[in-house]
């Protein structure tokens, strides 16, 4: 096997489909005036990016998954000082922790804590590794054209660029918190929140959909007549091709769903395949071309938006039943049970994970894919 456009070919599926997917959270997020402060493809580490009014893009060095980072998304209480904290550091512009707390008459941890959550909310820049202390900077701002074309519009002073670590003019403290809050994902209500956390796995289903749509209904497909063996060109309907599409979700949706059946998690595992098994895929489809490897990507879109729908933090769905509980309880999932609940859910998809390595590895030794 060349392994080489092995890694090629699943690079670019799984970079087009997580694209796609973070794209629907990243344009939800925005459509609702959610903050959305990096959206990058690859894994967190080194990047080559460009920064757009308040958004970073960019690609990293590891060109796996991907992700976009919405504001506000932290669980439990927001932390108490944060109003004064923010006015603090905006006056000043530049501040170590220790200037913020005795402005702010609180405690070092105090404000350490005020200040790392207003660097979740993009409200503040965090300290870089050449400072020698704790020491934390207002955002720089550079309006995008459409913003100052908005403001205008609804006559309004046009947004002003500043720098970063500069002082700003603070004439009401909580006029301020509440500009910056209402930016925040956990300022919106429900069914905004429910919105932009289901709108990657809802983007990569109309994605396959709409493959689906051009590859049998415009592009169309040959088949072989039964009776005279006759090679047979063949398109079918739009909506004949949308009902194809949805039958394929539904049987990768009831696929999953036996991975919740005793019965059935055992074969459903086995007949499941890790990156290694999508990679070795996607050289076969894409040698096969063009046409065969656009569908592939369609039938990936679909695993991955419905994987992302399992109830399991921190995937989609598992922050979606979060959400619902906090709906139907009124009580807010602390900070700490989020992280009990995303550790286990990683150890669950790390066990799943090296199984199906270990089922793809035997594949590939048994000539399986060959």
């Amino acid at each position: 096997m060349n392994v080489v456009m092995m890694i090629i070919c699943a690079t670019i599926v799984l970079g087009v489909l997580v694209f796609i997917h973070e794209g629907g959270h990243y344009l939800a997020a925005r459509a609702f005036g959610v903050r959305v402060t990096e959206f990058m493809l690859g894994m967190p580490g080194p990047r080559i990016s460009f920064k757009r009014g308040e958004t970073r893009f960019g690609v990293t060095c590891v060109p796996l998954g991907g992700y976009a980072k919405v504001c506000g998304m932290e669980g439990g209480e927001i932390k108490p000082h944060i109003e004064q904290v923010l006015a603090s550091i905006y006056r000043r512009g530049t501040a170590t922790m220790e200037e913020v707390a005795a402005d702010c008459g609180i405690t070092d941890d105090e404000a350490y804590e005020a200040l790392e959550e207003l660097v979740e909310w993009g409200s503040v820049e965090p300290p870089t590794k050449a400072d020698k202390f704790n020491t934390y900077r207002t955002p720089e701002v550079k309006p995008t054209k459409r913003q100052i074309r908005k403001a205008l519009k609804r006559h309004l002073p046009a947004p002003q660029s500043t720098e970063l670590g500069s002082p700003r003019v603070v004439e009401n403290a909580h006029e301020l918190y509440e500009s910056e809050y209402s930016q925040q994902y956990r300022s919106k209500p429900f069914w905004k929140r429910s919105i932009i956390l289901l709108a990657g796995i809802t983007v990569n289903l109309l994605f396959a959909i709409a493959v689906f749509i051009f590859i049998y209904s415009v592009i169309g497909f040959d088949i072989q007549m039964p009776d005279s063996g006759e090679i047979v060109h063949r398109t079918l309907a739009p909506l004949q091709s949308i009902q194809m599409g949805f039958y394929y979700i539904a049987a990768v949706f009831q696929a999953i769903l036996g991975l919740f059946n005793p019965a059935t998690a055992a074969q459903t595992v086995s007949e499941s395949t890790s990156i290694i098994g999508i990679a070795v895929l996607s050289q076969q489809w894409f040698a096969a071309g063009v046409i065969p490897a656009l569908e592939f990507t369609a039938m990936i879109s679909v695993s991955l938006g419905l994987m992302n729908l399992l109830p399991i933090p921190p995937l989609d769905g598992g922050r979606f039943v979060v959400e619902i509980f906090q709906k139907i309880t009124s009580k807010v999932v602390s900070t700490r049970a989020m992280s009990y609940m995303s550790v286990a859910g990683m150890i669950l998809f790390v066990g799943f994970f090296i199984v199906m390595l270990n089922q793809d590895i035997q594949r590939i030794l048994t000539g399986f894919w060959s």
